[in-house]
């Protein structure tokens, strides 16, 4: 586990490690309003194009991102973040290894 702050603050980059071959996730928030889902992929992985019914913020915390939505693809590095619209394809892969957060949003 990450090292904590004395007010319980923890590095999200930390919270996720990386492991050969694999994508690896940790929720981190769960709630009816939506869950926040850290993710670690390992290079050549991918999340394969699919649909969901709520909108989703991906930030990107370490290393680059492929995410495609509805057909159009785009490069984010760390810092970056994309809404993926409710109900539209999308789909991500890993180029290289990288970190990413999820913030589903049920609202």
């Amino acid at each position: 586990m990450a090292e904590q702050s004395p007010e319980g603050a923890s590095r999200a980059v930390d919270l996720v490690g990386y492991q050969d071959g694999a994508v690896v996730s940790r929720i981190v928030v769960k709630q009816a309003a939506g869950n926040v889902t850290l993710f670690a992929f390992d290079a050549g992985q991918e999340l394969s194009e699919h649909t969901a019914p709520y909108d989703a913020l991906v930030q990107v915390l370490e290393g680059e991102a492929e995410v495609t939505i509805a057909g159009r693809p785009h490069r984010l590095r760390a810092g970056d973040l994309i809404l993926m619209p409710a109900n539209k394809p999308h789909a991500v892969r890993a180029p290289a290894r990288f970190k990413m957060l999820l913030t589903m949003i049920r609202s």
